[in-house]
């Protein structure tokens, strides 16, 4: 073990203490004994212990009050009473209030070493378990919602109030505010952040493969399907499900989502048999859906089933005053990912980021930087990096096609057009990425 686990053996008979003392010393055990129960409170006071072994009859206080004091002090050490045959019901009253086990003199030493190291496994296992929340923790906490604005303050409250519940929640904005980061925020300050957050982009998919991903298929359900797969609600049983592009899905997707959201069950394309889930689902649109709703586009059901809570996500233009903060972080964050020394941006450059109407929201910022720091040869980012520094009317500025259209094709060269590492440095699944490449009829070495 990297770190003894210690002991505490409070018993009133020194041979008792004595006996224990040397077992547990020989199987590499940290020992430390008492000879009254006050003596282990005391020392309780001051230093921890994974596991103690207690008398039950001693006297002065006896093993039992001994224990609901030691609860008082918020400590949580693996608590196991000694006891003779006769006090066998009492050493069942300590299990009752929440002992771990009782052992009975004269003890076996092989059984008392075989209880010690459940134990002691019990210990570690919760221990491992801590740090693995608190790695996720930091894990789901890595990019944060950058800016100080009042708008977009008060985003970061209705995620507060909204996370800890699990209704419904519908995410609503421009392309390119963060609605995904919204999300990401949701699920990570929500009691479901130690399960997973399953991302789907509608968007992307055709009525057939949104139905195989969201609900999965069977071996032989279709053309292709040469094996059983999990779908994205069975992914995300404990956790949430994030539904991006939700506008975009059809009248039939449209029902079978809702039975999905009303019953949590759902049968994989191919199969048979009816499977459940726990999960949240958090969606979002970038679209009217009241407005699609009126017109018949949009079932009015659904959208008072998702809808419970919604989330407006201001534009750019709303939150001018957040630009040098979130330039800054992606100044970090690329010079990071490049290996180029951190770099500054002048204050000219600067000043027209933030009169730029940003059409394509922090998404089309942090291409601007990325593209900044690509190109750049400097210390600083100038005005001439950014595409719209090449003329300051906004008459000449590319659209935000020609921007994004670069910028992939950038991005592909940058890779070797290795599709999987160039959707995860896009941020988006291969398949929109593959789609991108076909809208802009992109080729290699563009």
């Amino acid at each position: 073990m990297a770190k003894k686990i210690s002991i505490l053996i409070v018993d009133d008979e020194e041979s008792v203490r004595d006996s224990l003392y040397n077992w547990f010393i020989d199987d590499g055990y940290a020992v430390e004994c008492a000879e009254s129960a006050k003596k282990a409170l005391s020392m309780l006071e001051v230093k921890d212990f994974d596991i103690i072994l207690a008398d039950i009859k001693m006297p002065g206080m006896d093993g039992l009050e001994m224990h609901k004091r030691i609860k008082t002090l918020n400590k949580e050490p693996i608590f196991i009473v000694m006891t003779a045959f006769a006090s066998v019901d009492t050493a069942v009253q300590a299990l009752k209030n929440g002992a771990y086990d009782y052992v009975t003199k004269p003890f076996d030493p092989d059984d008392l070493s075989h209880l010690i190291r459940n134990a002691t496994t019990q210990i570690v296992l919760k221990a491992e378990n801590e740090h693995l929340k608190n790695k996720i923790s930091s894990l789901v906490d890595v990019e944060d919602l950058i800016g100080e604005s009042e708008a977009l303050g008060m985003v970061l409250k209705e995620v507060e109030s909204v996370a800890q519940s699990n209704s419904s929640v519908i995410i609503t904005g421009e392309s390119g505010t963060g609605k995904e980061l919204v999300a990401r925020a949701i699920h990570a300050n929500s009691s479901r952040k130690y399960f997973p957050l399953i991302s789907v982009h509608c968007g992307a998919l055709t009525e057939s493969l949104l139905e195989s991903e969201l609900f999965g298929h069977e071996k032989g359900a279709f053309t292709g399907a040469t094996f059983n797969r999990k779908g994205r609600f069975e992914m995300a049983d404990g956790g949430t499900i994030f539904l991006d592009e939700i506008a975009t899905i059809s009248p039939k997707m449209q029902i079978e989502l809702l039975r999905v959201l009303e019953s949590k069950t759902f049968v994989r394309v191919g199969g048979n048999k009816e499977m459940s889930s726990d999960f949240r689902v958090i969606c979002a649109t970038n679209r009217d859906l009241k407005s699609m709703v009126k017109n018949g586009t949009f079932r009015e059901d659904l959208y008072y089933r998702l809808n419970v809570v919604n989330i407006q996500i201001p534009p750019l233009r709303e939150r001018i005053e957040d630009i040098p903060r979130l330039v800054n972080h992606f100044i970090r964050k690329y010079c990071t990912s490049m290996s180029k020394d951190l770099i500054s941006i002048e204050p000219a450059a600067l000043k027209h980021l933030e009169e730029f109407e940003f059409p394509g929201n922090v998404r089309e910022l942090e291409n601007m930087i990325e593209r900044a720091i690509v190109i750049g040869n400097g210390k600083e980012i100038r005005l001439k990096d950014l595409p719209m520094g090449k003329e300051v009317s906004n008459s000449s500025i590319e659209s935000l096609d020609d921007l994004e259209k670069k910028h992939i094709a950038m991005i592909l060269n940058k890779y070797g057009w290795n599709i999987s590492r160039s959707a995860k440095a896009l941020n988006v699944d291969r398949v929109t990425l593959y789609n991108k490449i076909r809208k802009y009829e992109l080729k290699m070495d563009e």
